[in-house]
């Protein structure tokens, strides 16, 4: 029997760039969905020569880009405009992140799009949504960093604000994405009417702040930076051992808290007053931190595991690239899987996001070359002649 996926049948078009858009029609293509990828003919999606190359490949695009089909197609142009039309009239979905009132400049606006398809999910992923006095503005996932909070409650208390060293907020607004446009298909399923879904950048990392915004809202109270401290529980930090690895401790559970002390040698705090709340232990996170990195300092990382592990407390080491690639946990996950690849051979790259026991997804092929599929899909999807498809060519439709 065949292997069934849990989005097969799914046609989805991408029309977007750099980086939330074409990361959720990936998601959405690792588990079966047919993903269009739509790019300019003379401009690609950046992603393909983001970060490192190898003889001129973007390794970033390698794995953004794959399970879809590259082709190209100028949407400013007319021809190309009634292409986009023609393609998403055969479609489930359609991605895009240009700025907006782009597309309806182009004459393929939500309006013209469900004209031609009404059950059409659109999905428009922008940094500051569709309407506000910031939407014309262009919009990256370091703004929504910067905006949403974030980078103000992380650092050092004296230290400055610090913004995470990858796509965070492109990565969480792409699965925010995900399961947008996999309830407007529902909604569609159930009651036969695509819709618009707007997704504004700036907005995901806001509802991960937790109870910040009804803390200030009620109490007019802001959270400072506490570099890897938390203002809700101690010990909770990050702890050298012997052999100069680190190690980070959580004591979110007052159990937890109790058999940490007790493991670094100190159950006598156990018994203070302050210490029989998360918020009390933090009032006291020097003494506690230094309790723990005193007894971690003289043993080695495996040790401090093993020890941890034992007396059930939390911990785990701190890993690189490396130890992610080389950790047995992962590897039993298959996190971090090898894909073929026909430039490379075989690629490592990061595995479908979970396990589905009846439907699993699949990394099928990985980002294909600029253009690769134009002449397949126009074929396919639109019955264009090759006579036809080298017009739009000469004309610079695709």
């Amino acid at each position: 029997m065949p292997e069934q996926q849990a989005l097969q049948g799914l046609t989805v078009i991408d029309c977007s760039t750099l980086f939330a858009g074409p990361l959720a029609a990936m998601v959405l293509g690792d588990f079966g969905a047919e993903v269009i990828k739509v790019e300019h003919p003379k401009r690609p999606d950046p992603s393909r020569g983001h970060g490192r190359t190898v003889d001129g490949i973007g390794l970033w695009w390698k794995m953004l880009g794959r399970n879809k089909h590259p082709v190209t197609i100028n949407l400013s142009a007319r021809e190309g405009a009634e292409l986009l039309l023609g393609l998403a009239a055969t479609a489930d979905v359609l991605i895009e992140n240009f700025r907006p009132g782009t597309l309806e400049r182009w004459g393929v606006g939500p309006e013209q799009l469900h004209a031609v398809n009404p059950g059409l999910v659109i999905a428009r992923v922008t940094g500051f949504g569709q309407f506000g006095p910031y939407s014309p503005r262009p919009g990256f996932g370091t703004l929504a960093e910067s905006m949403s909070g974030l980078a103000a409650i992380t650092g050092e208390l004296d230290g400055p604000p610090t913004l995470p060293p990858f796509g965070l907020a492109d990565g969480v607004a792409a699965l925010c994405c995900v399961n947008a446009v996999l309830m407007a298909l529902r909604n569609r399923d159930a009651y036969g009417a695509g819709q618009v879904v707007d997704l504004a950048i700036i907005e995901p990392l806001v509802t991960l702040l937790g109870s910040q915004p009804t803390v200030y809202g009620l109490l007019g109270e802001k959270q400072p930076r506490t570099g890897n401290r938390s203002v809700n529980n101690a010990p909770r930090n990050t702890y050298r051992t012997r052999d100069e690895k680190w190690v980070a401790v959580s004591t979110s559970s007052q159990s937890i808290a109790e058999r940490v002390l007790t493991l670094v040698g100190h159950a006598e705090v156990i018994d203070e007053d302050w210490f029989a709340t998360g918020a009390g232990r933090a009032v006291h996170a020097d003494l506690l931190d230094g309790y723990v990195s005193e007894w971690t300092a003289v043993r080695t990382a495996a040790e401090v595991i093993e020890a941890f592990e034992k007396a059930q407390a939390a911990a785990a080491l701190i890993y690189d690239i490396e130890d992610v690639f080389n950790d047995p946990q992962y590897q039993a996950l298959d996190t971090i899987t090898t894909v073929p690849d026909s430039d490379f051979g075989t690629l490592r790259m990061q595995n479908v996001l979970f396990r589905l026991s009846q439907t699993p997804g699949k990394i099928r092929f990985t980002g294909r070359a600029h253009g690769a599929d134009t002449d397949a899909v126009l074929r396919d999807r639109l019955a264009l002649t090759p006579e036809r498809i080298a017009e739009l060519r000469t004309a610079g439709a695709i």
